[in-house]
């Protein structure tokens, strides 16, 4: 049996809002179990929480870079990566090159099958169109899950510049 587990945590700076940190990582991974502290957020849940993920980086059209990410962050059965906090508040996905001034969202994916997991969140692609899709969740009881409401608008995501910090 395959199992992957997904952990995102991000401090909490003095000058943010709590609440903009939580919705920032539910834009992204949907419906995790979150531990909110003033200071810092844990969350975690299993791959049905990286559905969002794998839908906007088809969206957003950045499966190459997203692979390289993910690839040049695995080490043995986790793979670990940082997103924008900033971006994801506004339910974008945006690799930084390093620790942002306000923090990032740092998530680790720990896998039994991590190839697998990066194959289905960003396959290999042939002028920018994946190869081969792959269905992580086949012959798991995931695939039965409803995934509307995963792909649901983000609910409370503004387009407009933000008055402050994330």
């Amino acid at each position: 049996m395959r199992t992957i587990e997904v952990t995102v945590y991000s401090a909490v700076q003095l000058t943010e809002r709590v609440d903009r940190v939580v919705l920032a990582i539910e834009n992204i991974f949907p419906g995790l179990i979150m531990d909110i502290r003033t200071d810092r957020i844990d969350a975690y849940d299993g791959p049905q929480s990286l559905r969002r993920l794998h839908r906007l980086l088809r969206s957003q059209e950045i499966l190459d870079a997203a692979r390289s990410v993910l690839e040049r962050g695995r080490s043995c059965n986790i793979i670990h990566f940082q997103l924008s906090k900033q971006a994801a508040y506004m339910g974008m996905v945006s690799f930084p090159p390093q620790e942002e001034s306000l923090g990032s969202l740092h998530i680790q994916i720990q896998a039994t099958d991590p190839e697998r997991v990066i194959d289905w969140l960003a396959p290999v692609t042939e002028n920018g169109v994946a190869v081969e899709e792959i269905d992580l969740f086949e012959g798991t009881s995931d695939s039965a899950s409803n995934s509307s409401a995963i792909d649901s608008p983000l609910d409370g995501a503004s387009n407009g510049a933000m008055e402050e910090d994330v």
